[in-house]
C-alpha cells in the first residue's frame, strides 16, 4: 500500500495484514478445488451457466465484468449499511437492532424481486 493511502482516516484505523481472514480466504478457494477434483465434478471452461447465456449470450468476460462490477457495488453497500447480510441479519436481529430488522427485511425483498426478474423476466 502505497504512503498516501496509509494517512488516509479509513486505513490509520483499520491496518491491512496478512492474517487469518487472508487464509480463510485462500483455503476457500483451495478447499473448493480440492473438493471439484475429488468429485469429479471440476471442468475447465464452464464459465457461463445455460440461463445466463440464454439471455445474455456466452461471453465468459462479460460474465466477469457484470461479476466484478457487482462486487463493487456490493462492497459499497456493505460499508454504507454498516455491515454485511450475514451482520445485519444474524447478529443485529438477535441484538433486536432496528437498522438490521429494517435491512434483513429489505435483503429478502430485495432478493425475491431479483429472482422474479431472472426467472420470469429474463429466462
Amino acid at each position: 500500500m502505497g504512503e498516501k493511502a496509509k494517512e488516509r482516516p479509513y486505513y490509520e484505523k483499520i491496518k491491512l495484514m496478512f492474517n487469518w481472514q487472508w487464509m480463510l480466504v485462500i483455503g476457500v478457494v483451495i478447499g473448493s478445488f480440492i473438493s471439484a477434483i475429488l468429485s469429479g465434478d471440476f471442468q475447465v471452461g464452464v464459465w457461463v451457466p445455460s440461463l445466463w447465456a440464454s439471455a445474455f449470450g456466452d461471453s465468459a468476460f462479460l460474465r466477469v465484468i457484470v461479476a466484478v462490477i457487482g462486487g463493487i457495488i456490493l462492497g459499497f453497500g456493505a460499508r454504507f449499511a454498516g455491515g454485511c447480510t450475514s451482520g445485519h441479519g444474524i447478529s443485529g436481529t438477535l441484538q433486536l437492532a432496528v437498522s438490521s430488522w429494517i435491512s434483513a427485511i429489505f435483503f429478502f425483498v430485495g432478493g425475491i424481486i431479483a429472482a422474479h426478474i431472472i426467472y420470469f423476466v429474463i429466462a
